[in-house]
């Protein structure tokens, strides 16, 4: 690890703000996030943010990676949405066997994962591991890293499941396809992971329950509090916390636009002079804070009880993810409440305002964004029913 602590990256992140911005236009026409971003943000320290410090990472407050994972969605959306997601993968290696992490980490701590954790391939169970083969979607950021990480079920000779994993391959044992053409989030890159009857030594493969029950075997060598985080508040809020940024990019370039704005059709206002202009602003405003106030407040709340040498109890669990799903929804509500006000043309390729909010409306179609399935799990849990669902 370098001299530098997680307060000083932070503060190099807000720096690279103008270079991701020029580029973000860059990103798009190329549908991958250009090589000099990466690069800066390598340099920056922002991909050590969750590493374990063994391995040269900073092992930050969680909530000082997801600061910077917002800022970086306020200067380019999908270079927000590709670095919240390289930049977890470091917390989740952590789990996994301390061999695993030797793996990927043992000749070189900078080397980056990517993933696609939805259920589109599948492994048979043999002796020392697994045979895994399928084709998974939406891998971003993939062209940047030289692992991946793929979910699906194992199952046994005779077909039955009897686990539900995440994988852990170099490159080399993948192959990329080059699918992703989209009109929303288009620089990420998010391409097709192919895998032909692979095999995966034990080691390389983590059992969701493991991670629901916070019971992984890379909690062995890495005892820090951050690494006992539910899985189910870590990864979603992966996903919230960029569109929250992408929400607070449109924010600030609306307010630019319009400060500078005369409405011909109405005699030449001053579009800073309408008093529902305002109104608008401060009803956006308010929601991507509340958003902000809301993810940041429960992860806060669930590492200082981990901290204190206590478990996170399920009703903060549960009401992490909804808040998560809800932060989504708020900024969502904010991007949109901000461009239907922005004018004719903010319709226009290029324009900021426009990027961000096909870049926030792509986001929100995630998985992790499920509302009604996150909000449905909070209920039954205040009804004192079981919830059985691995994403809490």
């Amino acid at each position: 690890m370098s001299e530098r602590d997680s307060t000083e990256v932070l503060e190099a992140v807000r720096k690279l703000l103008p270079s991701l911005r020029d580029r973000a236009q860059q990103a798009e026409d190329g549908r991958k996030i250009p090589a000099e971003s990466i690069a800066e943000l390598q340099d920056a320290g922002f991909f050590a943010l969750l590493q374990p410090q063994r391995y040269g990472g900073y092992e930050a407050d969680p909530v000082e990676f997801y600061t910077a994972v917002k800022l970086i969605a306020s200067a380019c959306g999908s270079t927000g949405w590709v670095a919240s997601i390289l930049g977890v993968h470091p917390w989740h290696l952590a789990l996994f066997p301390q061999q695993a992490q030797d793996d990927v980490w043992g000749e070189d701590t900078s080397t980056r994962i990517s993933s696609s954790y939805a259920p589109m391939g599948k492994a048979t169970v043999v002796d020392g591991g697994y045979r895994l083969s399928g084709k998974w979607s939406f891998s971003s950021g993939c062209d940047h890293a030289g692992w991946v990480f793929v979910g699906g079920p194992a199952l046994d000779g005779e077909g039955k499941m009897v686990d539900f994993c995440t994988y852990l391959l170099p490159l080399g044992d993948y192959a990329i396809n080059d699918v992703w053409d989209t009109v929303g989030l288009r620089g990420t890159g998010s391409n097709d992971i192919v895998v032909d009857d692979v095999f995966i030594p034990s080691h390389r493969a983590l059992s969701f329950m493991a991670m629901s029950k916070t019971q992984c075997p890379g909690h062995e060598v890495n005892t820090a509090p951050l690494y006992r985080l539910p899985w189910g508040t870590v990864h979603p809020s992966t996903i919230t916390a960029p569109i929250i940024g992408m929400a607070q990019g449109a924010y600030d370039a609306h307010v630019e636009h319009q400060a500078k704005r005369v409405r011909a059709a109405y005699a030449g206002e001053q579009a800073k002079d309408d008093p529902f202009a305002k109104v608008r602003i401060a009803e956006a405003a308010s929601e991507i804070d509340a958003a902000w106030l809301q993810l940041s407040t429960n992860i806060a709340e669930e590492l200082a009880l981990l901290r204190a040498g206590e478990e996170v109890p399920m009703s903060l669990r549960l009401k992490a993810r909804r808040d998560q799903v809800r932060g989504t929804a708020r900024a969502i509500s904010a991007v949109d409440r901000l461009f239907e006000n922005s004018g004719g043309r903010a319709l226009q390729a290029g324009t900021p305002i426009q990027r961000f909010w096909r870049d926030a409306h792509a986001g929100r179609v995630h998985a992790a964004n499920d509302a009604e399935r996150a909000y449905t799990m909070f209920g039954s849990g205040e009804f004192g029913l079981p919830v059985k669902d691995s994403m809490v």
